[in-house]
C-alpha cells in the first residue's frame, strides 16, 4: 500500500507541475533549440535566396563582420558604469541603514525610480539631455557662465564622441573624439537607474545580517569607520557583492536595447548600438533570422564564458 500511495502522490504531483513543464518547454526551451537550428540556416524572410542548411557559415561570417566587432566594443564600453553603479548602490545602502527618524520614508523615495516602466524614464531623459532645451546643458552653461570657465555644453545623445576617445566605426582610437558624447550620456542614466535599485536593496538586506557584536568588539578595539567597514563589514557583503558582479554583467551584456531603441535608434552613427540591439535589427529589419540567431549564440557563448570566469576567480574569496 505504501509503494502504490507514493506512486499515486507522484503522479499527482506530476499532474500539478506538467503545465509548468510544458510552458517551460514551450516557450523557453522550444525556441531556444530551434534558435540553434535556425542558426546553421541561411534563413531569409524576405525570401530573395532559396532556404539551405549552411553549416558554420554564420558563424564564419560573424568573425569577419566589421560591424559585429564594431558593436561588440559598444557592449564592452558599457560595462564601464558598473563599478560606478555598485560602489553607489553600496554607498547609498550604508547611509540608509542607519537608524534614524523616518528612514523608510527616504529608502521607499530612492526605490521609487525603479517601479517606474524604463522607456518613460528613457524618455524622461532623452528631454533632460536635450543640447537646445535640457535642463542638464542649462546648468552646465550657467555654471559656466557663473564661474567664467567658458565650457561648451555637450551635445549628448547627437555626439559620437566618448570618454576614451574611441573612434566612429573603426576600432581604434582617436585624441578628436575625446569628450562626452551619446555612449556616455546612456552610461550615465543607467548609473543614476541603479545606484537606488534592487542592488540597494540587496546591499541594504545584507547589512542587516552582519553581526553586531563583530562591529561592536572592532569599536570598542579603537577601530573607526573605515577599519570597521574595511575588516568587518565588507567581508561579509562579500557573498552579496558576488552575487550583484555577475548578475551586472549579464545584465549589462544582454542590455543595450531599450536605450538604443527608445533614445538613439542605435545611432549616432551607431555608436550606441550593442549586441542586443545588432541582434534585433538583423532579424526584424534586415530579416536575416538565421544571421541574428549566430549572433545571439555568440553572444550567449560570451556571456557563459565571463560568468564561468567570475564564478571561478570571484568565489575564492567568498566564505559561505
Amino acid at each position: 500500500m505504501t509503494k502504490r500511495a507514493n506512486r499515486r502522490d507522484l503522479w499527482i504531483a506530476m499532474g500539478f507541475l506538467l503545465p509548468n513543464f510544458l510552458g517551460f518547454l514551450i516557450f523557453t526551451a522550444g525556441p531556444v533549440i530551434f534558435s540553434l537550428a535556425v542558426s546553421f540556416t541561411n534563413w531569409n524572410l524576405q525570401k530573395t535566396v532559396p532556404f539551405r542548411w549552411s553549416g558554420l557559415e554564420n558563424y564564419a561570417l560573424l568573425l569577419r563582420d566589421r560591424e559585429f566587432w564594431l558593436y561588440f566594443v559598444n557592449t564592452i564600453y558599457f560595462l564601464l558604469g558598473i563599478p560606478v553603479a555598485i560602489a553607489g548602490s553600496l554607498a547609498l545602502a550604508l547611509m540608509l541603514s542607519q537608524r534614524l527618524r523616518g528612514i523608510v520614508v527616504y529608502r521607499t523615495l530612492f526605490y521609487l525610480p525603479s517601479f517606474t516602466s524604463g522607456v518613460a524614464l528613457m524618455i524622461l531623459w532623452k528631454a533632460l539631455y536635450n543640447p537646445d532645451f535640457g535642463p542638464i546643458n542649462a546648468l552646465i552653461e550657467r555654471f559656466s557662465d557663473l564661474l567664467g570657465l567658458g565650457l561648451t555644453a555637450p551635445q549628448w545623445l547627437l555626439s559620437t564622441r566618448n570618454l576614451l576617445g574611441l573612434e566612429v566605426e573603426q576600432v581604434r582610437l582617436a585624441s578628436r573624439q575625446v569628450g562626452l558624447g551619446a555612449r556616455d550620456a546612456i552610461i550615465l542614466m543607467g548609473i543614476w537607474t541603479a545606484i537606488g535599485g534592487n542592488n540597494m536593496l540587496l546591499y541594504l538586506a545584507a547589512l542587516t545580517n552582519v553581526p553586531q557584536e563583530l562591529t561592536e568588539a572592532a569599536e570598542l578595539d579603537g577601530a573607526g569607520r573605515w577599519a570597521v567597514f574595511r575588516n568587518v563589514i565588507w567581508p561579509q557583503l562579500a557573498p552579496t557583492t558576488f552575487f550583484i558582479v555577475v548578475m551586472s554583467f549579464i545584465g549589462g551584456l544582454q542590455g543595450g536595447f531599450e536605450q538604443a531603441r527608445v533614445m538613439t535608434a542605435g545611432g549616432p552613427a551607431g555608436t550606441t548600438t550593442t549586441l542586443a540591439y545588432y541582434i534585433y535589427t538583423k532579424a526584424f529589419e534586415e530579416f536575416q533570422i538565421g544571421y541574428a540567431s549566430a549572433v545571439a549564440w555568440v553572444l550567449f557563448i560570451m556571456i557563459f564564458a565571463i560568468t564561468l570566469v567570475n564564478w571561478r576567480f570571484g568565489s575564492r574569496e567568498l566564505n559561505y
